[in-house]
């Protein structure tokens, strides 16, 4: 099930940019030009997009892929009860098969509904990584890491084997270090994750401050709120992803700018786990703090389809702040595509020469686009059935809605999810 076209150079040609005719040639895996001069050369792949709308694609800042399997698992419990009583036993019978049929199918819903690059927080991070490498996504992937004894020698070795087997998978696959949060990974341990992070120029992945409980526990434990005390053990810079950020105040928020560090809100999964609160984007964005869109996983959200958690972002930004201008159309659209956090990866301007040529075309005569102002109709009307075509590094994973070997991913990850008692 390789992607078509790789290895050739493609053109697309009659695409909709700007209410402009454009043409754009990739070659290598970047975009060569674009614009309405672009035409194919001998030998290109042609992708005739008949007017389908130009767009860069999503990025989905936070997700654990494989929890596909768990979906429509426990979908009524709190956060707590819902990792303990259904996720944790489950987890602890997953092969590395389960996985990578989990991670297939996610993959297969993401480039459904245009997300090209992901972060993945995981379980058997070498199955996750070989199934991203057969669906021609990218995506940044860590095993997530558990100190619940304050042991973590078993932690740490597992940290190390997992970032070299993941550090020579190809530029589409990133290692990341991922300690699942300050309640299951010991002081001690965080403080040589940090340190590992550091040393191997990689970041850091780690759900923060996703319950106001967590925030209270911390405070009692440590004597100050999640992220200074995250700052105290030298977990935050640059190259830090904090999941969820539900409940930071405005000095913790003012302390991740400083630091540089990027917030990934998920708003579907924040509110079917029911955690109390909205993140905080006014005053994230007012203190300057590098902010992502993620889905979390399939088994809290219960979706993949960034497009609809688009729009819960951008309407709980409103709600609660009880101002409907809390968050414009096109800031909501640039949090989507990753052009405000760049640790997510994407480019700054994703459809220009030199960019990696992964971009979406769109079909702009569906009803929920083909009406009004584009920014606005993407972030609150569409859905991932807006997506016509998928293209990463110039392969086209996508074409017409359908994604080649979709029966058969399904079927497989059908029959993990039995094995798994799901």
């Amino acid at each position: 099930m390789t992607p078509a076209g790789a290895g050739r150079p493609l053109t697309v040609t009659g695409a909709l940019l700007d209410d402009e005719r454009v043409g754009l040639r990739c070659v290598g895996g970047r975009i060569e030009a674009i614009g309405p001069a672009v035409s194919p050369a001998p030998g290109d792949e042609v992708l005739d997009a008949a007017g389908l709308l130009l767009s860069p694609p999503l990025v989905n800042g936070h997700t654990h892929a494989a929890m596909t399997l768990f979906r429509g698992s426990g979908g009524d419990l709190p956060l707590m009860p819902w990792l303990r009583e259904r996720i944790w036993p489950v987890e602890a019978r997953l092969e590395a098969e389960d996985v990578y049929w989990g991670a297939r199918l996610a993959c297969a819903e993401m480039t459904r509904s245009g997300t090209t690059r992901f972060w993945d927080m995981y379980w058997h991070p070498e199955a996750t990584a070989r199934a991203v490498a057969d669906a021609g996504l990218r995506a940044r992937i860590g095993a997530p890491l558990i100190d619940l004894d304050g042991d973590g020698a078993g932690m740490r070795e597992a940290a190390l084997c997992s970032l070299d087997h993941l550090a020579g998978l190809g530029p589409a696959i990133s290692p990341a270090l991922a300690p699942h949060a300050i309640y299951t990974v010991s002081e001690g341990s965080l403080r040589w994750i940090a340190g590992l992070a550091a040393e191997r120029g990689v970041p850091i992945h780690i759900h923060l401050a996703e319950t106001s409980q967590e925030v209270q526990d911390c405070v009692a434990a440590h004597g100050e709120r999640p992220a200074a005390y995250l700052d105290r053990l030298g977990m935050l810079g640059e190259r830090t992803l904090l999941a969820h950020g539900v409940w930071l105040d405005p000095a913790e928020l003012d302390l991740l700018a400083e630091r540089g560090a990027t917030v990934v809100t998920n708003p579907a999964a924040n509110m079917k786990l029911a955690v109390g609160a909205v993140f905080p984007y006014p005053g994230a964005r007012e203190a300057g703090v590098a902010i992502g869109l993620g889905t979390d996983g399939a088994g809290s959200n219960d979706s993949l389809d960034l497009l609809a958690d688009l729009k819960l972002f951008a309407l709980a930004q409103k709600h609660a702040a009880a101002d409907p201008t809390a968050i414009a159309a096109a800031d909501a659209w640039a949090v989507a595509t990753g052009t405000r956090a760049p640790l997510l990866g994407a480019a700054a301007e994703p459809l220009a020469a030199g960019a990696e040529a992964d971009f979406l075309l769109l079909r702009g005569d569906h009803p929920e686009l083909a009406i009004g102002e584009l920014a606005s109709n993407l972030v609150y009307a569409a859905s991932g059935a807006v997506v016509d075509t998928t293209v990463v590094a110039g392969r086209v994973l996508m074409r017409g809605g359908e994604v080649p070997g979709l029966e058969e991913i399904v079927a497989h990850a059908r029959e993990r999810a039995r094995r798994l008692g799901l």
